[in-house]
């Protein structure tokens, strides 16, 4: 019996695969336990069709994220903290900080946690460049202008 594999089995193949195995194995193992599915004509449009369109869905998405990239890479963050008495910071420009003043300003929402910052943070003022994970290794460069009041 012919089946398609829905998820990796580890001595039998990957995930999208059409295996040749015994009727028993097929049926009372694979299938009952939702590893794979009969290989009909049927099954094997549908999954063909499902793997087209995530391709579309993945293809759209990076698109999208190479867009940000472009558009982060023009843009300018302006962030005003309180200055101590020696000209310093009070304090640090936390990623958080990083993210509201991105949305507020220009309308872009991006995960704090995906802002790298530099590992003990920003405390003094000045232009930053900082590196934005968008995901699927797409990396945007933005930059933080940090001034003191």
């Amino acid at each position: 019996m012919k089946v398609l594999l829905i998820k990796d089995v580890k001595s039998l193949g990957k995930a999208g695969e059409i295996k040749e195995v015994k009727e028993g194995y097929g049926h009372n193992f694979l299938i009952a336990k939702g590893y794979a599915k009969a290989a009909t004509t049927d099954v094997l449009r549908q999954y063909e069709a499902a793997k087209k369109r995530e391709a579309e869905e993945l293809k759209y998405e990076l698109a999208n994220l190479e867009k940000l990239k472009d558009e982060l890479a023009r843009l300018s963050v302006v962030i005003t903290k309180q200055l101590g008495a020696n000209g310093s910071l009070f304090g640090s420009v936390s990623k958080e900080e990083i993210a509201e003043a991105l949305k507020a300003q220009h309308g872009i929402e991006i995960d704090k946690k995906s802002i790298e910052t530099d590992k003990h943070g920003i405390k003094a003022t000045g232009i930053y460049e900082l590196d934005v994970k968008l995901g699927h290794a797409i990396h945007a460069k933005l930059k933080l202008d940090v001034r003191g009041e």
